[in-house]
């Protein structure tokens, strides 16, 4: 007997004991710190740029041509893709998680490089880019003037030149996203000069070509040379140029009597920006943001970490006046979170301790399962280490748990031990040799099925099967280490530490003097409770029917609650970010959306001075896209230490800038927090994608949004509901007579070029400034190319040298188009986002959307991505994960007690612990989410180890010859002290989860609430009704104790009892020759 053995060898129980802290202790410096595990699925992004093309013509040559390529990818969820008017194009493909993302993007990358032929030149030149990075941005860095000597462009340019490279280097980083440009050289056009001199777009173009390259010329003395050759060097003929004066000396055309025309003469050069249409703030003062993106399965608080290293050590380089700030960092939430967890650890230790030393009275038993904590917490760790996991919310929520179960075993074998020393007068050496052999099978009993009830949370899929598996192995881990420390080092500790008790005496004697009157006090008062309780389980043995009554009150009443429960996903955080999306009139300009912008950062700089630390605004930008009647304003929040009153959690100063900036004319201002996972989404709330399923077109979807908008508006379960793309703005097209352009002999190609560059901005080479390779664009200049009528001031040249107004060949009219163009798994696609009202969850609101499509025309139908996703993924698989859950724990019982009723019995109280997790959430306006099904199934697993306690004992009390009532009586005495001491360590423990505020409260409040509510009815109903229905199934089903000569109990089985019962008098004689029969002679 294991037990026996190391209670002769002390020394090699310690030294098992020591290696497995040890261990531990290795591997929590070397264990990854997160906020939940890497659950969010890999993502692969593809993106490209076609300048000065519309979102519909990128969307046709760009956008569609690469994603019907992405096709036959292995555990691809869903792909999202947009293209946009700033001629940005965009794909997001999403795989399965576990899946392997260096293999996944490899075969992207395989089906892009397919799609590049296929791509217009433009496209091509410049790059289409693969990357590994996760949906929503990790954090955001802002480079800010502080003495305003340098503007956005500047600061820019100096991200893009200096800080890009080195920060997508940075290991964890998966992209970097600069909002803004580097330096170009802008060339602006005069139309009306050009037309002056007869030239046009086309020839500044080739006179830029022509001038402005780097020529290979060789070299003097170059291999082979003649014999004697005494020198050798290179011939530079012309290098690239670098400033605007030696671009406007470029000729374009030199005329026969020597006078030169030159760029100069027909444009203005500078030195500008690639990126017009951005501009960023910090505080009001000129800023530039760079977004950093992490890359799939890296550690958020590593990559955080590297990059703020990196930009500490760039910092000494940075111009006079700029320094560095972090506008959004997602990662202070994790670091601070995983503290307050860590905090409660510690607490419900303490709490363990006071309620373990209360019922047993002296400090040296108090000890002992104390010091089991540590070896097991510890050789957790470790066991984490093994597996690869990280040190995270769901793996620190399994511990906090765990503290209450793993004394459990511990002060069981102490609780037995001194019961048999007072009752028999043994020393503590023998007691504790006594006590093993009693409890051994019944601790093992309890880890295994705790182990079976989390065991099939192992094998579920998807992001929510990443949630189940840590937190199930972490717990799994500490009970299965617990039963191993209290079948090896606890039976040692108990026969050093604890000292002998005189028969008839109370451990309590050996009590502190001082404490010693309270201790005894304690006990009479419990002993006296006990009576009682003891009288209850009589009277409810010989009232069956009317406990069985009461028990189907408690069914009923537990299943209406629970399917009144609404359903979330995880728990809301204030993770200390706050963000506005701003969304402008169509047509908005950028200096109106910039109006706008620094009236929010006033806002929050003076009504939220107690909540806001930093502001940080974007003009011409947003989640839904580029465009000048966007913008986002990121807020970050003062620490959680200085927050601590409820109306300056992010939430609440969402809500209150929402309202307040409501009141803005001609803009829509929505503030939200983001979602309590950031790498499964954008904002708190749903994620919806209306998509066009049957091919009615644009204009189809755009009605369809606007009556789902309309239907919508009126659902009180719903709030903040808005599309994350654009209206349609108008367009001015332009008809081309193709017919009258050939009679005149103008080339297409010069009718292309001229259009794109004069009112696009045409790439036309590089140029070298600053020690880097920078780009050369084309434009009219701005007063050029801001009504439709400046397009009668360009001409083109055609096949016989004359030049040809675009008037002659081409009208214009206006029309609307989408700025912005969706696509969701193939099909366009409209994002919509919304939150839950107050009040109600997310469940609510998906279900509210879900409703409302249904009243849409034929052809338009839905899906849901990001956390929406997961969250309809995570409610089909809970009833599976309970139902096999339960039938497990049922498996595992029956094989451990070689009987089949006695699971029935245990399995017939399990709502009973399950009622209580309903009721407490539900009191606190708590949702069915993946938190709360945790709970229940930590709920499950103690319901089981309390009846397990008291059948356990009625078992043994009937197999040794003892009727089944008494038995039963004798059991639920015995177990009443240690099953309520190891409920109450358990609720202590994790009562600082319940009530705790800071950061991380909601997941914490969500998991601990269901588990101690659980844990009171698993308690207070399991003593009643677990005896009740061992003695009944017993006397129904169960198995008829016969006692032997040999002292074994003579039994028949289950299922010919229940033949028995089912078939009447006809198997009646049958079934008591089978019970009296010899094993050896039942066929």
């Amino acid at each position: 007997m294991l037990s026996k053995f190391f209670l002769e060898r002390p020394v090699f129980a310690w030294v098992i004991a020591i290696i497995i802290m040890a261990v531990g202790v290795i591997a929590i410096y070397n264990l990854p710190v997160s906020q939940y595990p890497d659950m969010a699925p890999p993502s692969i992004s593809v993106t490209a740029s076609y300048p000065g093309a519309s979102a519909q013509t990128v969307e046709n040559s760009v956008t569609q041509t690469i994603e019907q390529k992405m096709t036959g990818l292995d555990n691809l969820i869903y792909m999202s893709a947009s293209s946009d008017s700033a001629g940005g194009a965009r794909l997001e493909l999403t795989f399965a998680p576990g899946t392997d993302v260096d293999i996944a993007w490899s075969k992207v990358q395989n089906k892009v490089q397919t799609t590049l032929p296929g791509l217009p030149d433009v496209v091509q030149n410049r790059g289409v880019t693969v990357a590994k990075s996760t949906r929503n941005y990790l954090m955001i860095v802002s480079l800010v003037s502080e003495d305003g000597r340098l503007d956005h462009i500047d600061l820019a340019d100096y991200a893009v030149s200096k800080l890009e490279s080195v920060l997508a280097r940075v290991p964890g980083v998966g992209e970097v996203e600069i909002f803004g440009g580097g330096y170009t050289m802008r060339v602006w056009l005069h139309p009306d000069k050009l037309t002056d001199y007869r030239l046009t777009v086309t020839d500044v173009i080739a006179a830029l070509q022509s001038y402005n390259v780097e020529v290979s010329a060789g070299q003097f003395g170059g291999a082979p040379a003649v014999k004697g050759q005494r020198l050798n060097a290179p011939i530079v003929v012309q290098n690239m140029l670098s400033t605007p004066e030696e671009f406007a000396n470029i000729p374009l055309r030199i005329n026969a009597d020597g006078s030169i025309v030159r760029i100069g003469d027909v444009a203005r050069t500078e030195l500008g920006s690639e990126v017009y249409d951005i501009k960023a703030l910090s505080n009001g003062k000129e800023a530039v943001g760079i977004a950093i993106r992490q890359a799939a399965g890296a550690n958020a608080l590593d990559t955080a970490n590297a990059v703020k290293a990196k930009m500490a050590e760039m910092s000494r380089y940075f111009p006079e006046g700029v320094s560095v700030s972090y506008p959004m960092d997602t990662t202070p939430f994790i670091r601070v979170s995983i503290n307050e967890v860590v905090k409660t650890l510690f607490i419900a230790i303490f709490l363990v301790f006071l309620v373990m030393w209360l019922f047993l009275g002296n400090l040296r038993a108090t000890l002992i399962p104390t010091i089991a904590v540590p070896v097991v917490i510890l050789g957790t760790f470790a066991i984490l280490g093994f597996f690869g996991f990280s040190i995270n919310m769901l793996t620190m929520f399994a511990m906090v748990l765990a503290i209450g179960l793993l004394v459990d075993d511990a002060i069981v074998v102490v609780e037995n031990v001194e019961r048999i020393m007072a009752e028999e007068g043994l020393p503590p050496r023998e007691a504790t040799g006594k006590s093993m052999e009693q409890i051994t099978s019944a601790l093992v009993g309890i880890g295994l099925v705790l182990s079976a009830v989390f065991g099939p949370m192992i094998f579920f899929p998807g992001s929510t099967g990443v949630i189940y598996r840590q937190f199930s192995v972490t717990i799994m881990s500490s009970m299965l280490l617990s039963v191993v420390v209290a079948l090896i080092l606890t039976p040692v500790l108990c026969a050093e530490l604890l000292k002998p008790v005189r028969a008839g005496h109370e451990p309590a004697e050996n009590a502190h003097p001082l404490l010693r009157p309270f201790f005894l006090w304690f006990d009479r008062v419990f002993f006296r409770l006990r009576d009682r309780y003891v009288g209850m389980v009589g009277h409810s043995l010989s009232r069956k029917k009317r406990y069985i009554a009461v028990f189907l009150v408690i069914i009923m009443v537990m299943g209406v609650l629970f399917l009144r429960m609404p359903t979330a996903y995880l728990p809301d955080e204030d993770q200390g970010v706050a963000m506005v999306q701003v969304m402008m009139p169509t047509g908005s300009t950028m200096e109106q959306t910039l109006e706008v912008s620094q009236k929010i950062g006033d806002y929050f700089r003076e009504n939220e001075t107690e909540a806001i630390e930093n502001v940080f605004s974007l003009t011409g930008f947003s989640f839904s896209g580029r465009s000048q009647n966007n913008g986002m304003v990121f807020t970050k929040l003062k620490d959680w230490d200085l927050r601590d009153r409820k109306e300056l959690k992010a939430q609440n100063v969402a809500a209150r800038a929402t309202m307040a900036l409501a009141n803005i004319r001609n803009a829509l201002v929505y503030a939200f927090t983001p979602p309590a996972v950031v790498e499964l989404g954008m904002s708190t709330g749903f994620d919806f994608q209306l998509l066009d399923r049957g091919g009615l077109g644009h204009q189809a979807l755009m009605d369809a949004q606007n009556q789902l908008l309309g239907i919508i508006s009126k659902d009180p379960r719903v709030t903040k509901v808005r599309p994350n793309s654009r209206e349609d703005v108008p367009e001015y097209r332009i008809d081309v007579d193709w017919e009258k352009a050939g009679a005149l002999g103008v080339p297409i190609s010069s009718i292309h070029q001229t259009l794109s560059a004069a009112f696009g901005s045409a790439y036309v080479n590089d140029f070298m400034q600053g020690g880097r390779v920078k780009k050369v664009y084309i434009q009219a200049d701005a007063p050029y190319r801001m009504l439709p009528k400046d397009l009668e001031k360009i001409y083109v040249r055609n096949t016989k040298g004359e030049m040809v107004p675009f008037a002659s060949f081409a009208t214009g009219h206006w029309t609307s188009g989408a700025p912005q163009m969706n696509r969701f798994n193939g099909f366009p696609s409209i994002n919509i986002w919304g939150e839950p009202a107050p009040g109600r969850s997310s469940g609510e609101a998906m279900q509210a959307m879900e409703e409302a499509v249904a009243q849409l025309p034929q052809g338009i139908g839905f899906d849901w991505t990001g956390l929406s996703y997961q969250e309809r993924m995570s409610g089909s698989q809970a009833p599976l994960l309970y139902a096999f859950s339960i039938f497990v724990i049922f498996l595992c019982l029956a094989a451990l007690y070689e009987s089949w009723t006695i699971p029935m019995s245990v399995l017939l109280v399990l709502p009973l612990g399950v009622i209580g997790g309903v009721i407490a959430s539900s009191l606190r306006g708590m949702a069915n989410d993946v938190y709360f099904q945790i709970a229940l199934l930590t709920t499950l697993g103690l319901t089981t180890k309390n009846a397990i306690l008291i059948v356990q004992f009625a078992k043994g009390g009937v197999e040794r010859g003892m009727g089944i009532v008494e038995a039963t009586l004798e059991g639920a005495k015995l177990r009443f002290r240690p099953i309520i001491m190891t409920s109450l360590a358990f609720g202590f423990g994790i009562l600082p989860l319940v009530i705790t505020t800071g950061a991380g409260a909601g997941a914490q409040n969500a998991i601990g609430t269901g588990v101690l509510g659980g844990m009171i009815t698993a308690t207070v109903l399991v003593l009643v009704f677990a005896p009740l229905y061992f003695v009944l199934i017993e006397k129904i089903f169960g198995k008829k104790y016969k006692q032997t000569s040999d002292g074994t109990g003579n039994k028949s089985s289950f299922f010919p009892a229940l033949k028995e019962k089912f078939f009447g008098k006809r198997q009646k004689q049958k079934s008591v020759d089978t019970e009296n029969a010899n094993p050896s002679e039942v066929k």
